[in-house]
C-alpha cells in the first residue's frame, strides 16, 4: 500500500489545499493529512476545528477516488510523524520560488535522518498559487470576501467568527 503524508497547519483549509490533497490521490493508496499542532503560530481555528473542517471536506473526495485519506494531528518531528503512519512519501505543496528554497532545506535535513523517506513536491495550480492561509484570515477578519480561496463550508465558519462581508464604497 502506498502512504503518502501531507503535512501543514490548514489554518484554514483553503481551495489550495485541496488541490494538493485532490491531486495527491492519483499517487498514493492512503493519504493522510497531518494536521500540525503547532503552538508558535498560534492558530485560529483550534485543532479540533481544523480537523474536522478537513475531514468533512475530504469526505466527498475519498468515496469519489478511492483512495483512503485520513487525517492525522502531529506535534514531533515531521520525519517522526511520516513514520508514524508509515508513509513511504511526504508530499508538499509549492506556491512560488519563496516556498521551494524553504522546503528545499527541509528536504534536505529530512534525507538526513531518514534518507527512505522521499518527499514529493506537487505545483499548486496557478489559480491558487497566490491563496495563503495568512492572507485569508486577513482579509476575512477586515470584512473582505474569501469565497474564492476557500470552500463554501469554511466561508461559513470564518463568516461566523468574523461577521458578514463588508461592500466597498
Amino acid at each position: 500500500m502506498r502512504i503518502g503524508l501531507y503535512p501543514g497547519t490548514f489554518d484554514p483549509l483553503t481551495l489550495g489545499h485541496m488541490d494538493i490533497i485532490s491531486r495527491a490521490t492519483v499517487l498514493v493508496d492512503r493519504l493522510v493529512i497531518g494536521v500540525a499542532i503547532n503552538r508558535d503560530k498560534g492558530p485560529f481555528f483550534s485543532l479540533e476545528e481544523r480537523v474536522a473542517m478537513i475531514e468533512a471536506e475530504c469526505e466527498a473526495l475519498s468515496v469519489r477516488t478511492g483512495t483512503e485519506i485520513v487525517v492525522h494531528p502531529f506535534e514531533n518531528l515531521l520525519i517522526d510523524c511520516a513514520r508514524d503512519v508509515g508513509a513511504a512519501m511526504i508530499i508538499r505543496g509549492l506556491r512560488a520560488v519563496a516556498d521551494f528554497e524553504y522546503e528545499y532545506q527541509m528536504v534536505g535535513m529530512n534525507r538526513v535522518l531518514d534518507s527512505s523517506i522521499e518527499t514529493v513536491f506537487l505545483m499548486a495550480e496557478a489559480r491558487y498559487q497566490a491563496i495563503a492561509s495568512r492572507l485569508v484570515k486577513e482579509i476575512a477578519r477586515l470584512g473582505g470576501d474569501v469565497s474564492k480561496f476557500v470552500p463554501p463550508r469554511i466561508n461559513a465558519s470564518l463568516r461566523e467568527r468574523f461577521g458578514p462581508v463588508t461592500v466597498g464604497v
